[in-house]
């Protein structure tokens, strides 16, 4: 992901850059993500500590709708107000919107949420972050929107994965076993740089920011591939994702071991694999608008 806002933020920032292709690349990536991990979304919705069913709901950085949708399910009387700076995300949101006859309950905006001035957002009850903060240029700035922007009472709901998740087993692949950490290590100075913010502690970011914090849950996250055949996609798309930003930084033995993962008509393929699984822990910070 680029160092600002410039696209829909959400895990899988590795190698992202701007241009259609990618656009595109990454919506699927973010479908494949909704797909997998929805009982764990819709945990956190059930979760939050909220005093009254939301009428009005914000999500910042909404994607292809992963949240949008959990949430409406969720508060299924409310309507939600999905911002993204991705036209193209958010087009999938609306068709998907009336594919499930809910456009009535749907607004999209269209808004880079590092401008000095967000476009009117209405007044929400919850507002609803799902890997997003993480990617602001300024995050004081944008809690301070969000903080102005909440209701008396409102309660903003930061949601952040513990980076990216993994896929292979420890002893995989077998011509490089540990690749895929070592792979996540190569990125890691591209993180540093471009995504400071990644793995941050927000409770904090948020008390200085006027919220009170009033909960804090971390879940985690171990789904196996069995139980979906999106998890090979799942895996499939990241892994070539995080190839855009570790190459140069691989051995030729871990790169060549790589490009056979993502080598579909390889019998090594990420897609024909059977031990595959989701790790990844995902941390929700509920914090409310005196």
């Amino acid at each position: 992901m680029p160092p600002t806002h410039q696209h829909t933020p959400h895990h899988g920032e590795s190698g992202h850059h701007p241009g259609h292709n990618s656009d595109r690349g990454q919506a699927e990536i973010l479908d494949l993500d909704a797909e997998v991990l929805a009982e764990h979304i819709a945990s956190i919705t059930a979760w939050l500590p909220l005093k009254s069913e939301p009428r009005q709901i914000v999500d910042l950085g909404c994607g292809t709708g992963a949240g949008t949708f959990a949430l409406l399910e969720r508060f299924p009387d409310a309507h939600v107000t999905a911002v993204d700076t991705s036209a193209g995300h958010l087009q999938l949101l609306r068709e998907k919107a009336r594919a499930r006859s809910s456009e009535g309950s749907i607004r999209t905006v269209q808004a880079d949420l590092d401008a000095d001035h967000w476009p009117d957002l209405g007044t929400p009850d919850l507002v609803w972050a799902s890997a997003s903060m993480h990617h602001m240029a300024n995050p004081d700035r944008a809690l301070t929107s969000v903080h102005e922007l909440l209701a008396p009472g409102g309660l903003f709901a930061v949601v952040e994965l513990a980076g990216f998740p993994r896929f292979l087993p420890a002893g995989a692949p077998e011509s490089q076993p540990g690749l895929e950490e070592r792979a996540h290590a190569a990125t890691d100075s591209f993180h540093a740089e471009h995504v400071p913010h990644r793995g941050a502690d927000w409770g904090p970011i948020l008390t200085a920011a006027g919220f009170t914090v009033e909960d804090e849950r971390t879940i985690t996250v171990n789904i196996e591939g069995a139980r979906s055949e999106a998890i090979g996609r799942y895996a499939y798309g990241s892994l070539q994702r995080i190839r855009g930003v570790a190459a140069p930084a691989l051995s030729p033995e871990d790169l060549a071991a790589l490009d056979e993962l993502l080598d579909t008509s390889s019998p090594n393929s990420l897609l024909h694999r059977e031990d595959l699984a989701v790790r990844t822990e995902r941390t929700v910070w509920a914090a409310r608008r005196a």
